[in-house]
């Protein structure tokens, strides 16, 4: 009966490690303050910040953390070129945005940015404008550097 219990344990955690290692590895720990981050961003000589706009039921979302986001050369690709961020386009956490505005992370995504789907890869400059956006996941970590 033990081993039952362990096995199912040990499955359980294997099953949540992957996007802990992606939550951790890949994203940066922020107090949601973007017109803040964006200062962090120059000081610290990024190309930029990565947004990450994402749900929790999301199997594409999943899919991405738990196969690409996880890899280490991505990790440190985008950690030596970026502030990276995940933003739940659900979210009621309130926020504050490029401009210094505060906002709900549901009405940052979908108000300001018009994400609607999931996932949405978006890449700001050090001013905080979009340059670009991408709705979809990719096929694998190649096609996302």
């Amino acid at each position: 009966m033990w081993l039952r219990v362990l096995k199912g344990l040990m499955c359980g955690i294997l099953l949540v490690l992957p996007v802990y290692a992606a939550d951790g590895l890949f994203f940066d720990k922020s107090f949601g303050d973007f017109s803040e981050e964006l200062k962090h961003a120059r000081e610290q000589d990024k190309a930029g910040v990565f947004i990450f706009f994402e749900m929790d039921e999301c199997p594409f979302c999943y899919r991405m953390k738990t196969t690409i986001l996880n890899q280490p050369k991505v990790a440190d690709y985008f950690r030596k070129n970026f502030l990276t961020f995940p933003v739940d386009i659900e979210g009621n956490v309130e926020i504050t945005d490029f401009q210094g505005n505060v906002t709900s992370m549901k009405d940052f995504a979908f108000k300001q940015h018009r994400v609607r789907a999931t996932p949405v890869l978006a890449f700001f400059d050090l001013q905080g404008n979009l340059v670009a956006k991408y709705t979809g996941a990719t096929a694998d970590a190649d096609e996302f550097l």
